[in-house]
């Protein structure tokens, strides 16, 4: 994953991924524009192992925190200097989540997600629908919907990790690591939805499961 190299910045092509446009306006009587960009609305899903009581998070790289991270002069650069920049700067650690981009409903998504990010095979009955939101509101608005489902070490039934040239690495968290991350000063390495959604499973859930540790 860390295994990082001819790191380069171009113009971006047509992509079926990332539509940047301009929206046009009047608001109050004044002519305004805006830059967006159109993406695929998805799903996040906490995982909860109940078997050794620990949430089942993903750890990935990814682009845009490494960009951000690399200052603006360097950014110039013909290649970026990864010995200055290295891979770990871009890893991030989420919920299981994917895009919807297949004519199937958001459980039946969210269900293949969980299996090919995580490796547990959980039926659509125990996938529970919590609240969805729009994400990365400045730009896209896009919908996310966000679903928690507990699962067993029986329920283990492939090793997770993603699919196609995905590299994922699957990572647990005790409740009290949990709590120790959201009350981190930060930079937390981990979008704010992941957040949300721990501070969710930490308010409605965890307590249920301090109890049996």
């Amino acid at each position: 994953m860390e295994d990082l190299k001819d790191v380069f910045i171009s113009p971006l092509p047509d992509s079926p991924y990332v539509k940047p446009f301009r929206f046009n306006y009047t608001q109050n009587g004044k002519q305004k524009s805006w830059d967006l960009l159109e993406v695929h609305d998805s799903v996040a899903i906490v995982v909860f192992n109940i078997t050794r009581k620990v949430m089942v998070f993903v750890k990935q790289f990814r682009p845009a925190i490494y960009y951000n991270c690399i200052s603006p002069e360097d950014r110039k650069s013909t290649t970026i200097d990864t010995s200055k920049y290295p891979a770990s700067l871009g890893i991030a650690l989420e919920m299981c989540a994917g895009i919807i981009d297949k004519d199937k409903s958001v459980e039946h998504i969210a269900q293949e997600e969980v299996l090919e990010e995580c490796g547990y095979s959980v039926p659509l009955s125990g996938l529970h629908r919590i609240t969805s939101y729009r994400s990365g509101v400045g730009v896209q608005g896009a919908l996310q919907t966000f679903f928690y489902c507990e699962v067993t070490d029986a329920m283990k039934t492939e090793q997770g990790g993603g699919v196609d040239d995905e590299l994922i690495e699957v990572v647990e968290k005790t409740i009290p690591e949990i709590e120790e991350m959201v009350n981190s000063p930060g930079p937390i390495p981990s979008p704010p939805s992941c957040l949300f959604a721990l501070m969710w499973f930490l308010y409605n859930k965890a307590d249920k499961f301090r109890k049996c540790m």
